[in-house]
């Protein structure tokens, strides 16, 4: 009997009698705190810790997000203790994967970008790579998300029980303090004494990060509260809110993942959020690096502070705060710390993205730090002008600056203050330095790398597709779960019928289970035989989930207007969220539930088309859309998706892809084969052509009837019970302004789309087009990654 079998049934035995009950009598809640329970002594008895340092420094990881979605299944497997719960389980008369249903999604995160970072932790440990996880314990997360009675997106508290999620333990040996507000002393030369206004502690609370048989490792997550209830002194003099005032602001930090901030308290408390972040972390690298034995000075050489983003941006101005008045480094040896110890990764080229802070607010609140980056500025100031002639001084400067026009530039605080900077797919990488950062590309020559992204097999295979696993374990030699690339084994199968059966089998049966929680999630019995057309991503107008809008009421006025054609059915399926206060992308959700809503009642639709939108999208129910996928809509406009990474969790469990040459969209039509997926649109040189010569949305509006015809749908009223001002805003912006082309590329996405049903028809063509998706698409692996992380990046400086 092995180690774990033997402290499962001895803990089952104790479990009952503290509770007076047999085994069979538990309720699948009690099941589900019993396993998380076990799983987690058999993780802090068994797993290893952090490994020893080699070739590569430690990694803290600092991400505002972490979309890890549910972990215990995910801790069985990579424990590999899976199929013993199951039994036990079965001998109860109970199933593992009902009891798995009973855990929440912890509400860490909001999309790519936090679910990015969930797969890189899970590769690290799994590589036994050293590192830490380093973010916040929200209480409500995003928000839930619900649809009104109108189509609308209605937004929610999702309050994912943080404080008694049983996957993670409270670590109240580490406590940090942070500041805000009040006045900096200068006191001579270098140095400097801040004097906060208020202050703030931080806890610790660690989710163990289990790695597919490597080590474990922590995401440690920080928790706002303050030492001090309230101010009697104030609450007797009557005033009981201002008493109160600094407990709620302790609390708030870390009550909602990024608040709106459309307003300016809102815009404050972003700040203060990730502010917090990041002081709570910095302190806590330090301490553990110091503990060591280690000086200061060699900080570079045993830690990397890896950037996810511009949001933990401020730790940089932070670590130098810490080292000039703490530590009363000298400003050249702090900065030589500094700057050889954070890589920062870039996920956008949207300016309105990249992070920008107002001067004043962050004098206001961190005046300590405004005083270190104006210092950088100067810095940064003398090296541009050493290297740019008269002529191209005022450009280069525009570009680089730190501060400009009373702002605080997140990203460029991030160039300067990092020895590497990386893209996340190729051409993402290549834009980052020839339109995005060309003159820090000449400032600072060799800084600029690619690392593309990429997703974790235990996950998005393994768990997401356990039937698709199976399969791929009795045809793969070797242990394909920890290397990808073994998948080509296959790829020789792709022709072979009995294979393509098997294939094709799973798929199906995948399509009948979403078929399923469609149903039980909004009503809707859909067509399990149909094309299920995914596209499933946070709503943004350059993602253009308008794009598919338009074909959608494109096809339903062709299929009535032709009621006797033969159609290739059809199910649509959409999930993600707006930003609270993205007016334009709520519109696109209302319009998108709304149309669904006439077609699925539209009985000359029955067996031809239907729409479905699930509400509240999350890593558990990604989990559900993703093997049943036929098609994957990756439509970003070209150069305007830094990589994506669904397009990979959609491809490798053989979906094709309908999409622009965008993000990882080329390298995943160059592995793949371009025959097996399917690109249409402009790419990024003919998007500058199209608007250097003036891009005019309504040309396209008045020349093309049925998309004319489609937008005439969204104003007179068809798809609003006849509000015909309900998309207003919409419609104008697609004519009048449509900053993301999708005008300019309907025509191209309609004949994509009769393209994929023309090969659908052809199912043993389309079958071996997705079972090489799954054979040839192993680089996407986050395992792989991780390894360019380490050699381009992280490797001893």
């Amino acid at each position: 009997m092995s180690s774990f079998q033997t402290l499962l049934e001895t803990s089952l035995k104790t479990y009952c009698e503290e509770r007076f009950v047999q085994p069979e009598q538990l309720t699948d809640r009690q099941w589900y705190q019993f396993i998380a329970e076990v799983s987690q002594q058999a993780v802090l008895q068994s797993f290893p810790h952090n490994p020893p340092l080699v070739s590569t420094r430690k990694v803290n990881y600092l991400s505002m997000e972490f979309l890890i979605g549910r972990l215990l299944g995910n801790n069985l497997m990579n424990l590999g203790v899976y199929d013993q719960v199951q039994q036990l389980l079965a001998k109860c008369g109970k199933n593992l994967v009902d009891i798995l249903e009973q855990e929440r999604d912890p509400s860490l995160g909001n999309g790519g970008l936090g679910r990015l970072a969930a797969c890189y932790l899970d590769s690290m440990a799994s590589l036994s790579q050293a590192a830490v996880g380093y973010g916040l314990h929200y209480q409500y997360g995003l928000f839930k998300q619900l649809i009104g009675y109108h189509g609308e997106q209605l937004e929610r508290g999702d309050a994912w029980n943080r404080d008694f999620y049983p996957q993670q333990y409270h670590r109240a040996d580490l406590q940090q303090k942070v500041g805000f507000g009040g006045q900096v002393v200068h006191l001579q030369d270098d140095k400097y004494q801040w004097q906060p206004e208020w202050e703030i502690f931080g806890e610790a609370f660690d989710l163990p990060v289990v790695g597919y048989k490597g080590v474990q490792q922590p995401l440690r997550l920080w928790q706002g509260y303050s030492e001090t209830d309230f101010d009697f002194a104030v609450f007797n003099d009557g005033d009981y809110l201002h008493a109160e005032s600094r407990v709620i602001d302790a609390s708030k930090l870390t009550k909602v993942l990024y608040p709106n901030d459309n307003h300016q308290e809102g815009k404050a408390l972003r700040l203060m959020q990730q502010y917090f972040h990041c002081a709570c972390s910095i302190a806590d690298i330090l301490r553990q690096h110091l503990a060591q034995g280690r000086s200061l000075e060699q900080l570079p050489e045993f830690e990397v502070i890896q950037l996810n983003d511009t949001h933990p941006a401020i730790a940089i101005p932070e670590l130098m705060r810490v080292l000039l008045d703490q530590y009363e480094l000298s400003w050249e040896k702090a900065w030589s710390i500094c700057s050889k110890t954070f890589a920062y990764t870039n996920h956008t080229l949207l300016p309105e993205a990249l992070e920008q802070w107002d001067q004043t607010l962050v004098a206001k609140l961190l005046p300590r730090h405004i005083i270190i980056i104006e210092r950088i500025n100067n810095e940064l100031h003398h090296l541009v002008k050493a290297e740019f002639n008269e002529d191209e001084f005022a450009q280069a400067w525009y570009e680089t600056a730190v501060l400009m026009d009373n702002r605080v530039r997140m990203a460029n605080l991030c160039v300067v203050g990092s020895f590497a900077v990386n893209g996340v797919a190729q051409i993402h990488s290549d834009l980052v330095v020839s339109d995005l950062f060309p003159a820090y590309a000449r400032l600072f020559k060799g800084r600029f790398h690619n690392v593309t992204n990429g997703v974790t097999p235990r996950r998005w295979i393994r768990q997401a597709n356990p039937a698709l696993s199976a399969l791929l374990d009795q045809h793969v030699k070797g242990d394909w779960t920890k290397d990808l690339e073994l998948l080509r084994q296959i790829e020789p199968l792709a022709k072979d019928p009995q294979f393509q059966r098997a294939y094709q089998a799973i798929k199906q049966q995948n399509k009948q289970a979403l078929a399923q929680v469609i149903e039980q999630e909004i009503g809707l019995k859909v067509n399990g035989e149909a094309i299920f057309d995914i596209q499933i991503k946070r709503f943004h107008e350059y993602k253009r989930q308008q794009l598919n809008l338009l074909n959608i009421i494109a096809t339903y006025q062709e299929i009535k207007a032709n009621p006797e054609q033969a159609v290739v059915p059809r199910l649509f399926v959409f999930a993600g969220k707006a930003a609270p206060g993205y007016f334009l992308a709520k519109q696109i959700i209302q319009a998108i539930n709304n149309l669904a809503a006439t077609i699925n009642s539209d009985p000359d639709m029955q067996g031809k088309l239907q729409v479905a939108f699930l509400p509240d999208y999350r890593v558990s129910l990604a989990e559900k859309i993703i093997p049943a996928a036929d098609v994957s809509e990756q439509i970003s406009l070209a150069g305007k998706e830094a990589s994506g990474t669904g397009n990979m969790k959609l491809a490798l469990n053989g979906a094709i892809t309908i999409g622009t040459l965008d993000g990882a969209n080329v390298e995943i039509a160059e592995f793949a084969g371009e025959e097996n997926v399917v690109i249409f649109g402009h790419t990024v040189e003919s998007v500058r052509e199209l608007r250097a010569n003036g891009y005019n949305p309504r040309e396209y509006y008045e020349q093309d009837d049925v998309l004319r015809n489609a937008i005439d749908a969204l104003t007179d009223g068809s798809f609003a019970n006849g509000d015909q001002h309900r998309y207003d805003a919409l419609v104008d912006n697609l004519i009048n302004h449509d900053p993301f082309c999708t005008l300019a590329d309907f025509a191209s996405y309609r004949a994509a789309q009769q393209e994929i049903a023309k090969r659908y028809q052809n199912q043993t063509a389309w079958v071996e087009s997705a079972i090489l998706n799954t054979a040839r698409l192993g680089a996407f692996s986050s395992d792989r990654s991780i390894r360019d992380y380490q050699t381009r990046i992280w490797k001893k400086a």
